[in-house]
C-alpha cells in the first residue's frame, strides 16, 4: 500500500477530532448563555458580545488557514489541519517539523514520501506540546503567584524579568532565522523576511497609535505573516 499524506483515513481520523471540540466548543457556549440568563445578563448585551467576538476570530483564524496552507506542502492537509485547529501554532509547529525533518534528513520543501519520516515528525510535533498540557493546570497559579510576588517587592525588577522570560522565548526562534547565514546570500533570506515582516508590525503599530485604529491590533500579526510570505516569494526570486 502507497504511503499517502492526503489519504482518505488520515481525514477521517482528523475531521473526527476536530467535530469532537467543536461539538464541545458548542456546549460550553450553551452552557455560558444559560448561566448567562441566570444571573441576568441583558440578552442584547449577550448579542454584542457575541458579534464582537465573532468578529474577532477572524484575525487569529488567518493566521491559522496560512499556517496550515504553509504546513500541507510536505506533511500534507490532514496533520497541519488537525495540529492548528485544536492545539498548536504556526512557530512552535513548523519549527519542530523542519527540525525533525533535518533529523531523518527529508526536506520541508517538499512532500515526504517516507511513512517512517512522516511518523518521527507526528511523534516531535505532538510530544513537544504535551508537557504545556500537565505544567499548566499543575503549576500555572503557582508560577503566575511567585510572579506576582515579584512585582509587589519590586516594580522595576519584576517587569524586568517579564521581559527576559520573553526575550527567552523569541531567541530560541531566533536560532532557526540565522541557522543558514553561513550559507552565502541565500542562507540570509530568512533574516530578509524577519525584517521585513517586523518593518510591517512596526507600521501597523505606528498606525494604532497614530490613528487610534483599534481593530488593527488584531490584524497586525496576519498582515506581518502575509506580507512576509509575500516577501519570501519576491527575495527568493531575486536572490539565486
Amino acid at each position: 500500500m502507497q504511503f499517502d499524506l492526503n489519504s482518505v483515513f488520515l481525514f477521517i481520523v482528523a475531521g473526527a477530532v476536530i467535530v469532537f471540540v467543536l461539538m464541545q466548543s458548542a456546549y460550553f457556549l450553551y452552557k455560558a448563555l444559560v448561566e448567562a440568563k441566570r444571573i441576568g445578563i441583558d440578552a442584547e448585551v449577550l448579542k454584542r458580545t457575541m458579534k464582537s467576538s465573532a468578529a474577532f476570530t477572524v484575525a487569529p483564524a488567518i493566521s491559522i488557514l496560512l499556517g496550515v496552507i504553509s504546513l500541507s506542502k510536505f506533511l500534507g492537509l490532514p496533520l497541519p489541519w488537525l495540529r492548528l485547529s485544536i492545539l498548536g501554532a504556526l512557530t512552535y509547529e513548523l519549527t519542530a517539523a523542519a527540525s525533525a525533518a533535518s533529523t531523518v534528513g527529508v526536506s520541508v520543501t517538499e512532500a515526504i514520501q517516507s511513512p517512517t519520516a512522516y511518523t518521527t515528525i507526528v511523534w516531535v510535533m505532538t510530544l513537544g506540546i504535551i508537557p504545556s498540557l500537565i505544567l499548566i493546570p499543575l503549576f500555572l497559579k503557582k508560577i503566575q503567584g511567585g510572579i506576582v510576588s515579584l512585582k509587589k517587592r519590586d516594580q522595576v525588577w519584576g517587569e524586568h524579568f517579564m521581559t527576559a522570560i520573553f526575550m527567552g522565548m523569541i531567541s530560541a526562534f531566533l536560532g532557526v532565522v540565522f541557522a543558514t547565514v553561513t550559507e552565502g546570500i541565500r542562507g540570509w533570506i530568512p533574516v530578509f523576511v524577519l525584517i521585513f515582516s517586523a518593518g510591517v508590525m512596526s507600521v501597523c503599530g505606528l498606525f494604532i497609535k497614530k490613528f487610534k485604529l483599534k481593530w488593527l491590533e488584531d490584524y497586525a500579526l496576519p498582515f506581518s505573516i502575509i506580507g512576509g510570505m509575500a516577501f519570501a516569494v519576491f527575495i527568493t526570486q531575486v536572490v539565486r
